[in-house]
């Protein structure tokens, strides 16, 4: 090649290059200090393998456009003397979860539903759960004033009836403990959010002669009463704008576990139902087979023709502090006798002591056969005065 050919190709080749040579670095865009350097740092890199990757690491440490206010999820911090920019990632700010609450279905103690949906969880919305504690009969501790009171328990069968008398006091003290379980539900078809439900009861009564400290104070009877009921909702409209809200049907065993000649005790089945008005008028109902006991075994042979075969409760919703009950039962056939009670609960808390509570003021007055199974056969008449817990 001629020097002429060799310096004509030297200059070609130095045109050519001359725009590449003269093309200023890009300028970095507007963006902070830090950003800027990093910028500047990938630029100034020569080779193009090392620029490309150096600008896709600083791109990928920018923060995308955000809404005002939301935290950013990543920056770039450079170190001006670090050979290749550093990219930190900062985690955004999460807010806590919320705590997670558990709660107990409260709808057995809701009143915006009636006193009888709330006692036997008759709809949805009433229901409390299975196999937890709820009240049945109240528990009471009150002090009695009867008319007179049974010294020497007789039966019609000659095994049990006591030989002597003991000095018993007609005022003494009455402790009632009563729970229910339910068991089951949904057993049978039901409608309109309406629900069935099988229960498990016990109610101990206890009379304890704490006034008669000459005879050591003791318990002068005590019965015991377990029992096992199903009941099917219902909500049929009837006269006078009263409503059917439930049937069902029981077993129950009462004694007071004693040995002869004091022991007591018998078995039935029961049928029953509710009917109520406006929350304000309830009105229950339970009939009752004794299953018979044959012979000896028999402690009390006469004991549907005194307590009766059925009883009957109106209860009486006065106000929302006030609740008057009166209760009979009868014997249906042969005998007039039986039993009437009144009860009286008042609302303890929300006008003069503290806030409102289950604990009541409870007055009874009772006139009749039954007041306690040893005194099936024995008629009196007992005033009582004490605090009772309900609908716990």
């Amino acid at each position: 090649m001629t020097t002429l050919t060799r310096i004509a190709l030297s200059c070609a080749l130095s045109a050519a290059a001359l725009p590449t040579l003269a093309q200023p670095s890009p300028a970095a865009p507007d963006m902070g200090s830090s950003a800027q350097a990093g910028w500047r740092q990938c630029a100034a890199l020569d080779a193009d393998q090392a620029r490309l990757a150096c600008f896709d690491q600083w791109a990928g440490g920018q923060p995308a456009p955000t809404a005002p206010g939301v935290p950013q999820a990543s920056s770039w911090n450079a170190d001006p003397g670090a050979a290749t920019p550093v990219l930190t990632l900062a985690p955004a700010a999460v807010p806590p979860a919320p705590p997670i609450e558990i709660t107990l279905a409260d709808g057995c103690r809701d009143e915006q539903h009636s006193t009888l949906a709330r006692f036997w969880e008759l709809e949805d919305a009433t229901d409390c759960g299975k196999l937890r504690f709820r009240g049945y009969r109240p528990m009471s501790v009150s002090v009695v004033a009867a008319s007179s009171v049974n010294r020497q328990p007789l039966s019609e069968n000659p095994i049990n009836s006591a030989g002597s008398s003991v000095d018993y006091r007609s005022t003494e003290m009455r402790v009632q403990l009563s729970v229910r379980t339910k068991l089951a539900t949904g057993l049978l078809p039901t409608r309109g959010g309406l629900r069935d439900s099988l229960w498990a009861g016990y109610t101990q009564q206890s009379y304890w002669q704490l006034f008669s400290p000459g005879i050591s104070r003791p318990f002068r009877n005590t019965d015991h009463e377990p029992e096992v009921m199903y009941v099917y909702p219902t909500d049929a409209k009837l006269p006078f704008g009263w409503r059917w809200r439930y049937s069902g049907i029981g077993l129950v065993h009462q004694s007071n576990g004693q040995s002869d000649p004091l022991s007591r005790s018998w078995n039935r089945t029961y049928l029953m139902t509710g009917l109520e008005l406006d929350d304000r008028f309830s009105l229950t109902a339970r009939v009752w087979k004794r299953i018979k006991e044959g012979g000896d075994k028999d402690n009390n042979p006469g004991i549907v023709e005194h307590i009766g075969r059925a009883e009957f409760a109106l209860g009486w919703n006065v106000n929302r502090d006030h609740r008057l009950t009166l209760t009979t039962r009868h014997a249906l056939a042969g005998s007039a006798r039986g039993s009437v009670r009144l009860d009286w609960m008042q609302v303890l808390g929300g006008q003069l002591v503290g806030p409102r509570s289950n604990l009541r003021l409870h007055t009874q007055l009772f006139s009749g056969y039954g007041d306690s199974l040893v005194d099936y056969n024995r008629k009196r008449t007992v005033f009582s005065v004490g605090l009772s817990l309900v609908d716990f």
